[in-house]
Protein backbone atom coordinates (compact mmCIF):
# COMPACT_ATOMS: atom_id res chain seq x y z
CA UNK A 1 0.00 0.00 0.00
CA UNK A 2 2.88 2.58 0.84
CA UNK A 3 4.41 1.52 -2.41
CA UNK A 4 1.54 2.59 -4.57
CA UNK A 5 0.55 5.62 -2.93
CA UNK A 6 4.16 6.63 -3.36
CA UNK A 7 4.31 5.49 -6.85
CA UNK A 8 0.68 7.12 -7.16
CA UNK A 9 2.62 10.83 -5.50
CA UNK A 10 5.43 10.11 -8.32
CA UNK A 11 2.61 9.88 -10.91
CA UNK A 12 1.15 13.62 -10.18
CA UNK A 13 4.86 15.30 -9.05
CA UNK A 14 5.71 14.39 -13.01
CA UNK A 15 2.88 15.16 -14.36
CA UNK A 16 2.84 18.10 -13.56
CA UNK A 17 2.27 20.25 -16.74
CA UNK A 18 4.63 23.56 -15.41
CA UNK A 19 7.05 23.04 -18.63
CA UNK A 20 3.38 22.13 -20.64
CA UNK A 21 2.06 26.17 -19.56
CA UNK A 22 5.48 27.76 -20.12
CA UNK A 23 6.33 26.47 -23.81
CA UNK A 24 4.53 29.08 -25.59
CA UNK A 25 4.37 32.29 -23.44
CA UNK A 26 8.13 32.18 -22.70
CA UNK A 27 9.00 31.95 -26.17
CA UNK A 28 6.76 34.34 -26.98
CA UNK A 29 7.91 36.62 -24.24
CA UNK A 30 11.28 36.13 -25.10
CA UNK A 31 10.99 36.33 -29.43
CA UNK A 32 9.26 39.49 -28.84
CA UNK A 33 11.12 41.39 -26.70
CA UNK A 34 14.54 40.65 -28.90
CA UNK A 35 12.50 41.99 -31.73
CA UNK A 36 11.24 44.95 -30.00
CA UNK A 37 15.41 45.69 -29.35
CA UNK A 38 15.92 45.95 -33.18
CA UNK A 39 12.87 48.06 -33.53
CA UNK A 40 10.33 44.77 -34.45
CA UNK A 41 6.79 45.62 -32.78
CA UNK A 42 5.52 42.21 -32.97
CA UNK A 43 1.33 42.46 -31.82
CA UNK A 44 -0.17 39.12 -30.55
CA UNK A 45 0.69 35.05 -30.95
CA UNK A 46 -1.29 34.84 -33.98
CA UNK A 47 0.62 37.29 -35.89
CA UNK A 48 4.16 35.07 -35.09
CA UNK A 49 1.97 32.02 -36.45
CA UNK A 50 1.14 33.66 -39.62
CA UNK A 51 4.16 34.70 -40.04
CA UNK A 52 5.62 31.39 -39.72
CA UNK A 53 3.83 30.62 -42.80
CA UNK A 54 4.18 33.71 -45.27
CA UNK A 55 5.11 32.76 -48.96
CA UNK A 56 4.18 35.70 -50.50
CA UNK A 57 4.67 39.36 -50.03
CA UNK A 58 3.31 42.46 -51.35
CA UNK A 59 4.67 45.75 -51.34
CA UNK A 60 3.24 49.30 -51.44
CA UNK A 61 5.02 51.93 -53.24
CA UNK A 62 5.10 55.62 -51.82
CA UNK A 63 7.05 55.41 -48.59
CA UNK A 64 7.48 51.54 -48.26
CA UNK A 65 9.96 50.96 -51.26
CA UNK A 66 10.62 54.60 -51.84
CA UNK A 67 11.69 57.69 -49.51
CA UNK A 68 8.21 59.01 -49.18
CA UNK A 69 9.81 62.07 -49.53
CA UNK A 70 8.08 63.20 -53.20
CA UNK A 71 9.50 66.61 -55.00
CA UNK A 72 7.91 68.46 -57.16
CA UNK A 73 9.98 67.98 -60.51
CA UNK A 74 8.10 69.48 -62.96
CA UNK A 75 4.82 71.22 -64.36
CA UNK A 76 3.27 71.77 -67.06
CA UNK A 77 0.31 73.88 -68.21
CA UNK A 78 -1.89 73.05 -71.23
CA UNK A 79 -2.22 76.91 -71.74
CA UNK A 80 1.22 78.67 -70.02
CA UNK A 81 -0.62 81.60 -67.92
CA UNK A 82 -2.44 78.81 -65.69
CA UNK A 83 -1.35 79.11 -61.87
CA UNK A 84 -0.65 75.29 -61.49
CA UNK A 85 1.16 75.50 -58.32
CA UNK A 86 -0.97 78.44 -56.59
CA UNK A 87 -4.29 76.30 -57.50
CA UNK A 88 -2.73 72.49 -56.78
CA UNK A 89 -0.85 73.78 -53.51
CA UNK A 90 -4.54 75.65 -52.41
CA UNK A 91 -6.03 72.09 -53.02
CA UNK A 92 -3.71 69.84 -50.72
CA UNK A 93 -3.39 72.87 -47.70
CA UNK A 94 -6.12 69.83 -45.99
CA UNK A 95 -3.93 67.09 -46.83
CA UNK A 96 -1.57 64.95 -45.14
CA UNK A 97 0.08 62.86 -48.39
CA UNK A 98 3.53 63.15 -49.46
CA UNK A 99 2.75 64.34 -52.73
CA UNK A 100 0.51 67.06 -51.17
CA UNK A 101 3.64 67.95 -48.68
CA UNK A 102 5.53 68.65 -51.76
CA UNK A 103 3.56 71.03 -53.63
CA UNK A 104 3.17 73.05 -50.51
CA UNK A 105 6.55 72.89 -49.87
CA UNK A 106 7.05 74.14 -53.58
CA UNK A 107 4.52 76.64 -53.08
CA UNK A 108 5.98 78.41 -50.36
CA UNK A 109 9.71 78.19 -51.67
CA UNK A 110 8.57 80.01 -54.61
CA UNK A 111 6.95 82.74 -52.28
CA UNK A 112 3.12 81.93 -53.77
CA UNK A 113 0.92 83.32 -51.60
CA UNK A 114 -1.50 80.17 -51.27
CA UNK A 115 -5.17 80.87 -51.23
CA UNK A 116 -7.94 78.98 -49.14
CA UNK A 117 -9.90 75.61 -50.36
CA UNK A 118 -13.73 75.29 -49.79
CA UNK A 119 -15.02 72.30 -49.39
CA UNK A 120 -11.98 70.89 -50.28
CA UNK A 121 -12.76 66.69 -50.09
CA UNK A 122 -10.31 63.93 -50.47
CA UNK A 123 -11.46 61.44 -52.94
CA UNK A 124 -9.56 57.90 -52.19
CA UNK A 125 -7.20 56.46 -54.20
CA UNK A 126 -8.20 58.64 -56.98
CA UNK A 127 -6.82 62.85 -55.56
CA UNK A 128 -8.83 65.70 -54.15
CA UNK A 129 -11.44 68.09 -55.08
CA UNK A 130 -12.71 71.32 -53.94
CA UNK A 131 -13.40 74.82 -54.97
CA UNK A 132 -10.42 77.70 -55.49
CA UNK A 133 -10.95 81.46 -55.75
CA UNK A 134 -15.04 80.40 -57.12
CA UNK A 135 -13.54 77.68 -59.65
CA UNK A 136 -14.27 73.65 -58.78
CA UNK A 137 -11.35 72.21 -59.37
CA UNK A 138 -9.87 68.54 -59.31
CA UNK A 139 -6.36 66.81 -59.15
CA UNK A 140 -5.67 63.51 -58.76
CA UNK A 141 -4.94 60.62 -60.91
CA UNK A 142 -5.29 59.39 -64.02
CA UNK A 143 -8.40 57.47 -63.24
CA UNK A 144 -9.88 59.92 -61.68
CA UNK A 145 -9.70 62.51 -65.52
CA UNK A 146 -11.37 59.20 -66.79
CA UNK A 147 -14.06 59.37 -64.84
CA UNK A 148 -14.74 63.16 -64.73
CA UNK A 149 -14.54 62.49 -68.29
CA UNK A 150 -12.06 64.79 -68.80
CA UNK A 151 -9.58 64.52 -71.91
CA UNK A 152 -6.03 64.21 -71.19
CA UNK A 153 -4.83 63.59 -74.64
CA UNK A 154 -3.14 67.72 -74.97
CA UNK A 155 -0.17 66.14 -72.17
CA UNK A 156 -0.06 62.25 -72.97
CA UNK A 157 2.80 62.07 -74.73
CA UNK A 158 4.74 64.22 -72.06
CA UNK A 159 2.69 62.03 -69.46
CA UNK A 160 4.18 58.56 -70.86
CA UNK A 161 7.93 60.11 -71.08
CA UNK A 162 6.98 60.97 -67.53
CA UNK A 163 5.90 58.37 -66.45
CA UNK A 164 8.88 56.02 -67.96
CA UNK A 165 11.12 58.07 -65.79
CA UNK A 166 9.73 56.50 -62.94
CA UNK A 167 7.70 60.31 -61.79
CA UNK A 168 3.92 60.13 -59.74
CA UNK A 169 1.58 62.32 -62.05
CA UNK A 170 -1.23 64.51 -60.85
CA UNK A 171 -3.56 65.92 -63.21
CA UNK A 172 -5.06 69.44 -62.33
CA UNK A 173 -8.38 69.95 -63.83
CA UNK A 174 -11.40 72.69 -63.77
CA UNK A 175 -14.95 71.95 -64.05
CA UNK A 176 -15.95 75.56 -66.14
CA UNK A 177 -19.27 77.67 -65.74
CA UNK A 178 -21.71 75.56 -67.92
CA UNK A 179 -20.62 72.11 -66.37
CA UNK A 180 -17.62 71.22 -68.55
CA UNK A 181 -14.81 69.57 -66.97
CA UNK A 182 -11.13 71.12 -68.48
CA UNK A 183 -7.77 69.63 -68.25
CA UNK A 184 -5.57 72.60 -66.81
CA UNK A 185 -2.25 70.48 -66.56
CA UNK A 186 -0.02 68.38 -64.89
CA UNK A 187 2.76 67.96 -61.56
CA UNK A 188 4.93 65.66 -61.89
CA UNK A 189 6.57 64.13 -58.69
CA UNK A 190 9.95 62.57 -58.27
CA UNK A 191 10.44 59.88 -55.49
CA UNK A 192 13.53 57.95 -55.16
CA UNK A 193 13.87 54.54 -54.42
CA UNK A 194 15.50 53.61 -51.06
CA UNK A 195 18.79 52.29 -51.22
CA UNK A 196 18.23 49.24 -48.94
CA UNK A 197 15.24 48.57 -51.14
CA UNK A 198 17.16 46.22 -53.79
CA UNK A 199 18.53 44.37 -50.70
CA UNK A 200 15.48 43.50 -48.85
CA UNK A 201 14.03 42.03 -52.13
CA UNK A 202 16.82 40.03 -52.79
CA UNK A 203 16.97 38.90 -49.31
CA UNK A 204 13.08 38.10 -49.61
CA UNK A 205 13.83 35.96 -52.79
CA UNK A 206 17.10 34.17 -51.46
CA UNK A 207 14.37 32.71 -49.16
CA UNK A 208 12.27 30.97 -51.90
CA UNK A 209 9.29 33.84 -50.86
CA UNK A 210 6.91 35.37 -54.02
CA UNK A 211 7.27 39.50 -54.00
CA UNK A 212 5.39 41.73 -55.69
CA UNK A 213 4.30 45.44 -56.34
CA UNK A 214 0.60 46.71 -55.62
CA UNK A 215 0.31 50.43 -55.80
CA UNK A 216 -2.22 53.26 -56.71
CA UNK A 217 0.31 54.64 -58.97
CA UNK A 218 0.30 54.95 -62.46
CA UNK A 219 2.02 51.72 -64.60
CA UNK A 220 5.20 53.42 -65.53
CA UNK A 221 6.16 54.82 -62.31
CA UNK A 222 5.69 51.43 -60.70
CA UNK A 223 7.37 49.56 -63.53
CA UNK A 224 10.39 51.55 -63.10
CA UNK A 225 10.75 51.07 -59.20
CA UNK A 226 9.64 47.06 -59.28
CA UNK A 227 12.95 46.81 -61.86
CA UNK A 228 14.77 49.32 -59.92
CA UNK A 229 14.27 46.71 -56.88
CA UNK A 230 14.00 43.80 -58.70
CA UNK A 231 10.53 42.84 -58.19
CA UNK A 232 9.23 40.77 -61.35
CA UNK A 233 4.63 41.06 -60.52
CA UNK A 234 3.37 44.64 -60.47
CA UNK A 235 -0.42 45.79 -59.84
CA UNK A 236 -0.64 49.67 -60.59
CA UNK A 237 -3.27 52.11 -60.44
CA UNK A 238 -5.07 50.05 -57.60
CA UNK A 239 -7.49 51.25 -55.64
CA UNK A 240 -7.67 51.12 -51.68
CA UNK A 241 -10.33 48.29 -51.99
CA UNK A 242 -8.54 46.45 -55.31
CA UNK A 243 -5.25 46.20 -53.07
CA UNK A 244 -7.62 44.17 -50.21
CA UNK A 245 -9.44 42.34 -53.26
CA UNK A 246 -5.59 41.35 -54.88
CA UNK A 247 -4.66 39.65 -51.45
CA UNK A 248 -8.03 38.02 -51.59
CA UNK A 249 -7.52 36.50 -54.75
CA UNK A 250 -4.14 35.53 -53.70
CA UNK A 251 -5.48 33.57 -50.84
CA UNK A 252 -8.03 32.11 -52.78
CA UNK A 253 -4.72 30.61 -54.87
CA UNK A 254 -3.51 28.94 -51.53
CA UNK A 255 -0.66 31.23 -50.79
CA UNK A 256 -0.29 33.15 -47.68
CA UNK A 257 0.21 36.73 -47.86
CA UNK A 258 1.95 39.48 -46.08
CA UNK A 259 0.93 43.25 -47.15
CA UNK A 260 3.67 45.55 -46.61
CA UNK A 261 2.38 49.50 -46.49
CA UNK A 262 2.23 52.39 -44.83
CA UNK A 263 -0.52 54.71 -45.59
CA UNK A 264 -4.06 54.75 -45.22
CA UNK A 265 -4.95 53.90 -48.92
CA UNK A 266 -2.48 50.42 -47.78
CA UNK A 267 -5.14 49.73 -44.32
CA UNK A 268 -7.70 47.26 -46.41
CA UNK A 269 -5.47 45.37 -47.75
CA UNK A 270 -3.20 45.06 -44.44
CA UNK A 271 -6.70 43.70 -42.83
CA UNK A 272 -6.99 41.34 -45.74
CA UNK A 273 -3.77 39.76 -45.48
CA UNK A 274 -2.74 36.51 -43.40
CA UNK A 275 0.08 39.27 -41.58
CA UNK A 276 -0.05 43.13 -42.17
CA UNK A 277 3.64 44.72 -41.75
CA UNK A 278 3.23 48.83 -41.45
CA UNK A 279 6.12 51.28 -41.94
CA UNK A 280 6.83 52.89 -38.06
CA UNK A 281 6.91 56.32 -40.10
CA UNK A 282 3.17 55.31 -41.76
CA UNK A 283 -0.25 56.48 -41.05
CA UNK A 284 -2.00 55.53 -37.49
CA UNK A 285 -4.83 53.81 -39.04
CA UNK A 286 -1.83 51.47 -41.21
CA UNK A 287 0.02 51.03 -37.92
CA UNK A 288 -3.10 49.94 -35.96
CA UNK A 289 -3.96 47.57 -38.85
CA UNK A 290 -0.94 45.80 -38.94
CA UNK A 291 0.25 42.71 -37.12
CA UNK A 292 3.60 43.75 -37.53
CA UNK A 293 5.10 47.16 -37.36
CA UNK A 294 8.53 47.97 -38.41
CA UNK A 295 10.05 51.25 -36.70
CA UNK A 296 12.78 52.19 -38.36
CA UNK A 297 11.96 53.19 -41.99
CA UNK A 298 13.75 50.40 -44.16
CA UNK A 299 12.39 47.60 -45.66
CA UNK A 300 15.14 44.96 -44.70
CA UNK A 301 13.84 44.32 -41.85
CA UNK A 302 10.75 42.91 -43.76
CA UNK A 303 12.78 39.89 -44.03
CA UNK A 304 14.32 40.21 -40.34
CA UNK A 305 10.42 40.35 -39.12
CA UNK A 306 9.83 37.09 -40.53
CA UNK A 307 13.06 35.51 -39.24
CA UNK A 308 12.56 36.23 -35.96
CA UNK A 309 9.19 35.37 -35.83
CA UNK A 310 9.93 32.31 -37.68
CA UNK A 311 12.64 31.19 -34.73
CA UNK A 312 10.17 31.86 -32.12
CA UNK A 313 7.46 30.02 -33.51
CA UNK A 314 10.15 26.93 -34.41
CA UNK A 315 10.98 27.48 -30.52
CA UNK A 316 7.56 27.26 -29.14
CA UNK A 317 7.24 23.90 -31.24
CA UNK A 318 10.79 22.49 -29.81
CA UNK A 319 8.92 23.78 -25.99
CA UNK A 320 6.04 21.95 -26.64
CA UNK A 321 7.31 18.72 -27.84
CA UNK A 322 10.21 18.27 -24.89
CA UNK A 323 7.67 18.95 -22.59
CA UNK A 324 5.42 16.25 -23.94
CA UNK A 325 8.25 13.57 -24.18
CA UNK A 326 9.31 14.04 -20.41
CA UNK A 327 5.45 13.42 -19.58
CA UNK A 328 5.57 10.44 -21.74
CA UNK A 329 8.55 9.22 -20.44
CA UNK A 330 8.69 9.99 -16.80
CA UNK A 331 4.64 9.12 -16.16
CA UNK A 332 5.48 5.45 -16.86
CA UNK A 333 8.22 5.75 -15.22
CA UNK A 334 6.74 6.66 -11.96
CA UNK A 335 3.91 4.30 -12.40
CA UNK A 336 6.13 1.85 -12.42
CA UNK A 337 7.89 2.69 -9.51
CA UNK A 338 11.52 3.66 -11.16
CA UNK A 339 11.42 7.12 -9.78
CA UNK A 340 10.66 8.41 -5.99
CA UNK A 341 8.65 11.75 -5.81
CA UNK A 342 11.99 12.95 -4.57
CA UNK A 343 13.26 12.47 -8.27
CA UNK A 344 10.09 12.77 -9.57
CA UNK A 345 10.69 16.06 -8.46
CA UNK A 346 13.31 17.02 -9.39
CA UNK A 347 12.59 15.47 -13.14
CA UNK A 348 9.94 18.01 -13.48
CA UNK A 349 11.72 20.73 -12.50
CA UNK A 350 14.58 19.96 -14.77
CA UNK A 351 11.80 20.10 -17.35
CA UNK A 352 10.63 23.43 -17.05
CA UNK A 353 14.17 24.61 -16.35
CA UNK A 354 15.13 23.57 -19.78
CA UNK A 355 11.95 25.03 -21.34
CA UNK A 356 12.84 28.30 -20.66
CA UNK A 357 16.13 28.15 -21.29
CA UNK A 358 15.75 26.95 -24.86
CA UNK A 359 13.19 29.98 -24.98
CA UNK A 360 16.11 32.53 -23.85
CA UNK A 361 18.30 31.19 -26.36
CA UNK A 362 16.46 33.64 -28.57
CA UNK A 363 17.76 36.47 -26.70
CA UNK A 364 21.20 34.99 -29.01
CA UNK A 365 19.20 36.03 -32.72
CA UNK A 366 20.91 39.12 -34.36
CA UNK A 367 19.08 40.63 -37.60
CA UNK A 368 20.82 39.82 -40.85
CA UNK A 369 24.14 41.52 -41.46
CA UNK A 370 23.29 44.54 -44.26
CA UNK A 371 26.55 45.43 -45.87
Amino acid sequence: MQRALLNAVAVLVVACPCALGLATPTAILVGTGVAARFGILIKNAESLESAFHIDTLAFDKTGTLTQGNARLVKLIAVQGDVPLLKLAASLQTANNHPLAKAVIEAAIGQGITIPPVVDGRALPGRGISGVVEGVPLQLGSHRLMDEQGIDTSALQGQALELEAEGQTLSWLAQTLPEGQPQLLGLLAFGDPVKASAAQAIQSLHRQGLRTLLLTGDNQGSADYVARQVGIKEVIANALPADKAQVITRLQADHRMVAMVGDGINDAPALAAADLGIAMGSGADVAIHTAGITLMRNDPRLVADALAIARRTYSKIQQNLFWAFIYNLIGIPLAAFGYLNPMLAGAAMAFSSVSVVGNALLLKRWRPAAHA
